[in-house]
């Protein structure tokens, strides 16, 4: 296929979702990465809408990117006046990116009910606003808002709309399905029909869950401009998911729009911008998610030990993911015995059969454990089922208490006794809550053995109840999620005491990072 160009709006439609807001820092930082990534053009946002777009452009003067085009983005002209002396002409302009963008009204729809505007000066305003940024020398990218619905709406205008983009010189007609509602066939009958003199370019919403096949549909249709968003993020379900379409192109259909270098940066450049929205990773996220190569069933996971493609559609490691195998009630010994080589435990080193451990690890599950989201816990259980665990600290009490008055709020305190090697260590430490102070009085008694607690943090602490029909006396399940420089591990806790359940995953976190994450100058006593 002929090389398709990607045209990402993170910055500009991405900002439109709800709960989503970046700085011109924030922007510029994604703007590089996405630079880094190969995308050829990375819309910046509207510099006449808002002030926080505008010092967006300000910063990019000084920036250099190396693969991208930078885009400015704007409606065209206002009705009655001549396109100099429209405000929003002149601040795309005055961003002074390589390229603008420029959309307007291809639904008759818009044009007469909302603008209360005439067809006739809707399409002058196209025409005449496209121009002018080829006499101002930028390249022009033209978006044909509601292109789908004004089709199906009234053929013969929306048509027109698209002959005035290019009589004013349009680099590209990019086709938008702004609300979303079309479907895939329909999509592909109406560009064909389309038959523009001009480069074309596709911009799928995602409100009928359709935006990536619909692209694909597009590209397979002729489309040679994608755009879309990091994430899909975008205003009410989204846009096209660049995360998504671009290992497509590359790999199912022959359009290598990012180089395979980059390729493997995929997964990192789907975190990083998630973090700097401060949304939450989608496990479920296709090629990217950490669920995306994830395998619980026993048959599937026997399937993938003896040739991979038996339950992947492509190998993990080609866009920066990787394979993950779970152990639950649903596992076979083949999870076992995959799971015990990935950890580098021999589950016949003591003459232990994995069938049994498999049962018994059933049998805890009943109970309410929970080993597919606890790896920590899960590889600490393998240890000890085949007698090779060797603890780095034993408990030998603790004590929690919580105080409150009418005045202030509460306040906890614990003490903890551990043992070391035969030595004694009694701490006592505060915290914003029970497992906080727990967890301090911890870190104070196993600092005085190990080195490794200090860069060891908790980042995430759930509470399950088990089966609320039994009220407080309930069994809960407690996964803790920790994290060091390096490494991120969950461990699990069930027990009808919230406080021990708690503990038992607290505890199985400081032995998994002591006995298994830190290196060899971290785990040494002091």
């Amino acid at each position: 296929m002929e090389p398709v160009l990607l045209f990402d709006t993170t910055l500009r439609d991405g900002t439109q979702a709800e709960n989503i807001n970046f700085t011109a820092e924030e922007k510029l930082k994604i703007a590089r990465r996405l630079d880094d990534m190969g995308i050829h053009y990375i819309e910046g946002g509207w510099p006449g809408s808002n002030p926080r777009d505008k010092q967006f452009f300000e910063l990019a003067k000084s920036a250099e990117f190396k693969n991208a085009r930078l885009t400015a983005f704007g409606s065209t002209r206002r009705p009655g006046i001549a396109p100099s002396e429209d405000q929003n002409l002149t601040a795309l302009l005055e961003s002074d990116t390589p390229v603008v963008t420029i959309f307007g009204k291809t639904w008759d729809l818009h044009v007469e009910k909302v603008m209360e505007n005439t067809l006739e000066e809707n399409l002058a305003m196209i025409r005449e606003s496209v121009a002018y940024m080829k006499e101002n020398g930028r390249e022009v990218v033209y978006d044909a808002e509601h292109f789908f619905d004004g089709y199906k709406n009234n053929r013969d205008y929306a048509l027109q709309t698209l002959t005035a983009a290019v009589e004013g010189g349009a680099d590209f007609v990019v086709l938008c399905d702004t609300n979303g509602g079309t479907l895939p066939f329909e999509l592909e009958a109406i560009i064909k029909k389309a038959d523009l003199p001009v480069r074309i370019g596709i911009h799928t919403h995602n409100d009928s869950g359709l935006a990536v096949a619909n692209t694909i549909t597009a590209v397979k249709a002729g489309a040679a401009m994608v755009q879309g968003t990091i994430n899909g993020y975008g205003e009410r379900c989204g846009n096209a998911d660049l995360i998504t379409i671009i290992p497509i192109l590359c790999t199912k259909m022959d359009c290598p729009c990012v180089s395979e270098e980059n390729l493997r940066n995929l997964r990192r450049l789907s975190r990083f911008v998630s973090e700097t929205a401060n949304m939450i990773p989608v496990n479920t996220r296709p090629f990217v998610g950490k669920s995306a190569f994830a395998h619980k069933g026993g048959i599937h996971v026997s399937a993938i030990r003896k040739d991979t493609r038996a339950y992947e559609h492509i190998e993990p490691e080609r866009i920066g993911n990787s394979r993950r195998v779970l152990v639950s009630d649903l596992s076979g010994k083949s999870n076992v015995e995959y799971k015990a080589k990935e950890m580098g435990i021999d589950l016949n080193a003591n003459g232990f059969d994995s069938r049994k451990i498999v049962e018994r690890i059933k049998d805890l599950e009943a109970d309410g454990y929970q080993f597919d989201a606890a790896d920590g816990s899960f590889r600490i259980l393998l240890e000890k089922f085949t007698d090779q665990f060797k603890p780095l600290f034993d408990l030998e009490s603790f004590r929690v208490t919580i105080e409150k008055d009418k005045d202030h709020p509460c306040s906890s305190h614990a003490t903890i006794k551990i043992s070391v090697d035969g030595r004694d260590e009694i701490t006592a430490a505060e915290g914003h809550g029970p497992v906080s102070a727990l967890d301090n009085a911890m870190r104070k008694a196993l600092g005085n053995f190990y080195s490794g607690v200090d860069n060891m943090h908790l980042v995430d602490f759930k509470v399950r109840v088990m089966d609320g029909r039994d009220g407080t006396a309930a069994k809960v399940r407690v996964l803790i999620e920790s994290r060091d420089q390096d490494h991120i591990w969950s461990t699990i806790g069930v027990s009808e005491d919230i406080i021990e359940a708690s503990w038992q995953a607290l505890a199985d976190s400081f032995q998994y990072k002591l006995g298994f994450q830190s290196d060899p100058s971290n785990g040494t006593k002091g």
